[in-house]
Formats: structure tokens, sequence, C-alpha cells
């Protein structure tokens, strides 16, 4: 498949433009090569990733948590480091962050509510100006205790819980990445649980005082759900082959 062909349908499919974000989004590190047959997948960008990717035969690499964020930097240093493997490589680099948090098919939550076995009702939580986080029932009122082992086993994680709420799961919100300041939000949503990644020290009383049970199941692990679908979703639709190289933080 032809580059530009592929990135024009991912820009479509992900509304990227629709999407303000932390940094510039999309195509991050342009190539030579003009067929992406090989798309590696990753959350992060990371020497270790990139020489994993270039081994496979990758000529895109397509992540979550790119490498341009709020400040211009010079190309040198770490920076410097993956763009030069990038090119040497001959791997591009296409990123999408709050795009594919938000994304109704194959975005973060959304995924993270089917695996979970959440009815979605509908978007919140807005941080750039469009909505990224689900919430919405669980299928079946479910205890807290098992809702938990559910998330454990589908995102190979070991989830911190601050039980304030009820026994049983019935009203979710999730948020993937770091929503640990959002526990008054998912309150007055009508949630009685908010599912997220990393903990907080300084969140801890909020989930008290408002009778919140959260669940931290990793920053990392829920933000590998959504890279994953959409792999699925290029490989199905096109004639490419995909591959998560998955390397846990443990964050």
């Amino acid at each position: 498949m032809l580059k530009r062909e592929i990135i024009s349908y991912l820009d479509e499919y992900l509304r990227l433009t629709e999407f303000k974000d932390y940094g510039p989004q999309g195509l991050q590190v342009e190539t030579s090569a003009e067929e992406v047959e090989r798309v590696a997948l990753a959350v992060d960008v990371s020497p270790q990733i990139i020489e994993q990717a270039a081994d496979w035969g990758a000529d895109m690499l397509l992540v979550h948590h790119g490498i341009l964020w709020r400040d211009v930097q010079r190309i040198a240093g770490a920076l410097g480091e993956r763009v030069r493997l990038l090119m040497a490589n001959d791997i591009h680099l296409y990123a999408a962050h709050l795009a594919l948090d938000g994304h109704p098919e194959v975005g973060n939550n959304v995924v993270l509510a089917k695996l979970c076995g959440v009815d979605v009702m509908d978007f919140w939580c807005a941080p750039m100006g469009l909505p990224i986080g689900v919430y919405g029932r669980v299928t079946a009122v479910t205890p807290l205790s098992q809702f938990v082992t559910t998330i454990n086993t589908q995102l190979h994680t070991n989830a911190r819980v601050l039980a304030h709420g009820p026994e049983t799961v019935s009203n979710i919100a999730i948020l993937s990445g770091f929503g640990a300041d959002q526990v008054l939000a998912a309150k007055e949503l009508g949630c009685d649980t908010l599912l997220t990644g990393e903990t907080s020290h300084a969140n801890y009383w909020a989930a008290s005082d408002y009778g919140m049970n959260v669940i931290f199941a990793g920053h990392y692990a829920t933000e590998t759900v959504g890279v994953k679908a959409l792999g699925a979703h290029l490989t199905e639709k096109f004639d490419l082959e995909s591959k998560f190289f998955d390397f846990p933080t443990q964050m």
C-alpha cells in the first residue's frame, strides 16, 4: 500500500484534524519508503522498540505516544537517537494520542468498555475540547473484586483499587492513561466506579470523600488496547501485516 494512501486513511479515520492535542499528531517522521506492507504497533517509541520493529521488517511504526510534544526540541540527545534509528531503518512514525483515546470504534476507552462488559452510554472528559473517555452500565451488576479480576485478566495487569464505593460495580466511567483527578467528574455522571490508568496519592481522599471505587489498571496497560484494535482494523481493511510490540513500563 502506498505510504500516502495509508496516512490519508488514518488521518481521516481517526478524525485527526478534529482533535487538538499536546503536540503534532499523525505522521511525525517520514522516511523515503513509498510502500507500507508491515505496520509495527506500540504504545511508546524507544530505541528498543524501533530496533525490534526493524528486525521484523516494519515500514511504519504506529504508536499512541509519539515523540513530538508541547515544545519544539532540538533533534539531539534521546530524541535525536530515535529519529536517526527511524531514518536509518526506513520506518515512518505515525502517532495518534487523544484521537485514539476517543475513537468510537478502536479507541482505548471504547475497547476497554467492551473488554469489561460495559454498555457505553456516552463520552465524557474533554481535556482539549473533544471528549475522550466513556461511561456506561455494566452488563450484569458485578462484585468489585470480580470486576477487577476481569480487568487483570484482559489487560495482563495487576490493578490497584481504592474500594471506597459499593461492593458491586453498576455504573462505571472509563478514562485510559491518567484520570486520577477525575473522581468527582465521574461521580457527577452517576458512576460508582472509575477505571483509569495511573494512580495518584493526591486523589486518594477524593475517592474516599465521594464514596467512589477507583481502579488503577496502569497507564501502559490501559493504552495497549487502542493500537492493537487499530492494527487489527488495518489488517482487515487492507493487505497489510501488523504486529504489536509489548514493552510494559509497570506504570
